[in-house]
């Protein structure tokens, strides 16, 4: 009996200290569970699957990104076997960056909601860049195209204007530019034609390169000196409209008309 008594306090005690400690346990758990309630919503926002708009920004987004990089291949392609002269600047487009976004992209089903947008939008960026690039590359072959066809074109004008200079400078190719300034600016036609020609024909016999060894008269109408001929043109010694165009002129205020000129050489020899 006694030996209950003495035991029945150290009884209570443990009973309290378990109280104790059950109490304590609770208050903890009471206090942690709003914590760990947040921590557990948080992983499940980040575990969250995409939403279907998102989803679908992303699949627009590697429709976008596709054909970026053909457009980028075929720019390439276009630009190095164009045989332009595109400079020294290189004609690759980088497509590293969009390649390895694509590669993400394509892998959709394992990207979460806060994942997903920051890949495509990384993704866009790319594109944006590739898309430059390209505009770029194709602007270079655009500039170049242009700069070749007008070089070609200022070639294909300079051997037609050399051809008709070459053709003018016939005998026959000198009568027709005559005949045809004679009526254009003088008004002369058929008949005082036929005075020009009986006059040139006896002065130099059309040749723009004659020249009298005697007197020194130069060219077509036989100019004396031949530098007076550098009023109608700085070409004069070596085209033979200049020189044309030099003599009529001159036998519209020397002589009125081709036929009073012809007269004239006829009278005395000269005109």
């Amino acid at each position: 009996m006694l030996k209950n008594q003495s035991h029945a306090p150290v009884h209570r005690r443990r009973i309290g200290i378990t109280l104790a400690i059950g109490v304590l346990v609770a208050s903890a758990i009471a206090v942690a569970t709003p914590a760990v309630a947040a921590m557990a919503a948080e992983q499940s926002s980040l575990d969250a699957a995409p939403s279907s708009v998102e989803t679908a920004a992303a699949a627009e987004a590697v429709t976008a990104g596709r054909t970026a990089l053909t457009d980028a291949a075929t720019a390439v392609v276009a630009a190095e076997s164009s045989g332009l002269d595109l400079g020294d600047a290189s004609t690759a487009v980088d497509t590293s960056g969009l390649l390895d976004a694509m590669d993400e992209l394509d892998d959709v089903d394992s990207l979460t909601a806060l994942e997903l947008p920051v890949v495509r939008v990384q993704a866009t960026a790319e594109i944006t860049a590739v898309t430059t690039q390209t505009a770029e590359l194709h602007a270079r072959q655009d500039a170049a195209a242009a700069e070749k066809q007008a070089a070609e074109a200022a070639a294909a004008a300079a051997e037609a204007e050399a051809a008709a200079l070459a053709n003018a400078n016939t005998p026959d190719g000198a009568r027709a530019s005559a005949a045809a300034i004679a009526a254009e600016q003088y008004g002369w036609g058929g008949g005082e034609f036929e005075c020009l020609n009986s006059l040139w024909q006896k002065e130099s016999g059309w040749n723009y390169q004659a020249y009298n060894a005697d007197g020194g008269a130069t060219g077509i109408p036989q100019a004396l000196p031949g530098s007076k001929m550098a009023s109608a043109g700085a070409d004069w010694a070596t085209n033979a409209t200049t020189q044309i165009r030099w003599g009529l002129d001159y036998i519209q205020r020397a002589y009125g008309s081709p036929c009073s000129a012809w007269g004239h050489s006829q009278s005395v020899n000269w005109y």
